[in-house]
């Protein structure tokens, strides 16, 4: 579920303020023990039977989402010794019993308590995480309580109810870990968080539903409320508004947690109130040898097969207007090709092979460092086509940063290289092997390289991130309806591609 200015603006006529999420945490995933989360130990248990945690999230690549994958993602957890005791977490799950996504589930050490029926599937998506501890509630189905989007799951593949006054390790004086679990012998990481998390609470004493923390608007849409009650002693609020102290605790009660492979960088713009572009892990193109390969939270493309091109297409798709992003190659190799620019979805997931992968595409198609200079864009349905108003350009290499303004109304594209312009603007309706974006086709940014030197990585920012993940300075321009975070100016009349904008 993602939401729109409109909505939080209170559209429709209301002028009632609404309540604003300006940022998120990313938790960079690597491997299932290698990521980056947050740690802080109480200094004494707070109440056992009663506490709620709440968080909004968005998926980072889960692996592909690969069912029977065996892989863990943790949201929240404990783990102090082999008791149900002494651990708890809560955490997605990819293993042998998914049938085709992840499923949530919240367990102690060797009892599940909540497993979902339902599977998730959608990276592109903010959606709000409520669970509820209350063992001393007289009905034994209330006693573990999981909501997602405000709703209250209540259909489970595993359900084992809370004994009257159960305690398990949440909230013990032990150390609670957000983003990763604790391997017990040797307290190394496991299970890291791979994505988003924004709006963190934790209510230590108070067993409290999503109404405290989120609210539906007419058209039905969940969307974040301010949560102005008590927190109790262990309590905290982590939200990441300091990029420079992402686990300090806003609640009042000083229960910071402590930071491990995550820096200020990783405080970023897309937010539940305002979801921007990603790339997205689930989109999978037809022709033959394409590959996707996501990674870092669904922002950055790398190419990890000699045999197969590898590609990553974004998570939002337009039909109009002028939409803007950058690209940072960090590994770009000699004898590397990589291409950057739109393709029609349509076409993108109905075509198998040959030239064919994308009759609708407008892409720049990257130099061979064998050459002078650049002299290749590609576009419809062909291989690459020379364009002379790019013979005389320098080359781009490592490092360097490309935008991409693409003008889906007046079938233009501009490519800039580290804020300036990288050839003429390029009438890609004109050529040809036309592309006609007045199709009513859906467009959306796509990123591709090839299989000559497969380890080639690009980092994209939809205007989340201008830092491209900490490899260079922020920038901080905004595009003209002052969104955004990008390294260089957004040419005029371009804007990012983020919910806001595209007031869906």
């Amino acid at each position: 579920m993602v939401f729109q200015n409109n909505v939080l603006s209170g559209a429709g006529g209301s002028t009632t303020p609404v309540y604003s999420i300006d940022q998120s945490i990313r938790f960079p995933w690597e491997s299932i023990t290698s990521g980056g989360y947050m740690h802080r130990t109480p200094s004494g248990a707070g109440d056992r039977t009663s506490w709620t945690w709440s968080c909004w999230f968005k998926l980072g690549g889960i692996n592909g989402f690969t069912p029977a994958s065996n892989y863990y993602y943790s949201f929240l957890s404990v783990d102090n010794s082999t008791s149900d005791s002494n651990r708890g977490t809560l955490l997605i799950i990819a293993d042998s019993g998914v049938a085709s996504a992840i499923q949530f589930q919240f367990q102690g050490h060797s009892t599940i308590f909540l497993k979902t029926n339902r599977q998730f599937r959608d990276p592109s998506a903010w959606m709000h995480l409520v669970l509820v501890w209350d063992s001393d509630n007289l009905n034994p189905s209330d006693r573990a309580r999981l909501y997602i989007n405000g709703q209250r799951e209540t259909s489970f593949a595993t359900q084992n109810n809370p004994t009257a006054g159960q305690e398990i390790g949440i909230n013990l004086n032990a150390e609670h870990r957000i983003g990763g679990t604790k391997n017990i012998a040797s307290s190394a990481l496991n299970y890291p968080w791979d994505g988003y998390m924004a709006e963190i609470h934790f209510l230590d004493g108070y067993s409290y539903g999503p109404e405290f923390f989120g609210e539906t608007k007419s058209n039905g849409l969940w969307i974040p409320k301010e949560y102005d009650g008590s927190y109790g002693s262990n309590g905290f609020k982590i939200d990441g508004r300091d990029a420079s102290d992402l686990g300090d605790d806003e609640s009042g009660n000083g229960n910071d947690f402590a930071l491990s492979g995550l820096a200020a960088h990783d405080q970023v713009s897309d937010s539940p109130t305002n979801s921007f572009c990603v790339l997205n892990p689930v989109m999978n193109m037809t022709y033959q040898y394409l590959t996707p390969d996501i990674r870092d939270a669904n922002l950055a493309s790398q190419a990890v097969s000699a045999s197969l091109n590898n590609y990553a297409i974004g998570s939002m798709g337009v039909k109009s207007g002028k939409w803007y992003f950058e690209a940072e190659y960090p590994t770009l190799p000699a004898l590397s090709g990589t291409r950057v620019g739109f393709i029609s979805l349509e076409n993108a997931s109905s075509n198998i092979g040959g030239s064919s992968y994308g009759k609708e595409k407008v892409v720049l198609l990257s130099n061979r460092h064998t050459t002078s200079a650049f002299s290749n864009f590609e576009w419809g349905n062909g291989s690459s086509y020379p364009n002379t108003s790019a013979t005389s350009q320098t080359p781009f290499v490592q490092d360097d940063i490309i935008g991409v303004a693409f003008d889906c109304d007046n079938s233009t594209i501009q490519f800039y290289k580290n804020g300036s312009t990288f050839g003429s603007q390029f009438d890609y309706s004109a050529q040809s092997n036309a592309v006609d974006t007045s199709d009513g086709d859906t467009y959306a940014p796509i990123i591709m390289g090839d299989n000559t030197n497969y380890t080639n990585k690009v980092v994209l920012n939809f205007g989340q991130d201008s830092t491209f993940n900490g490899g260079t300075t922020a920038g901080s321009n905004t595009d003209g309806n002052g969104i955004g975070n990008f390294k260089y100016s957004v040419p005029s009349g371009y804007l990012a591609l983020c919910t806001k904008n595209l007031g869906s």
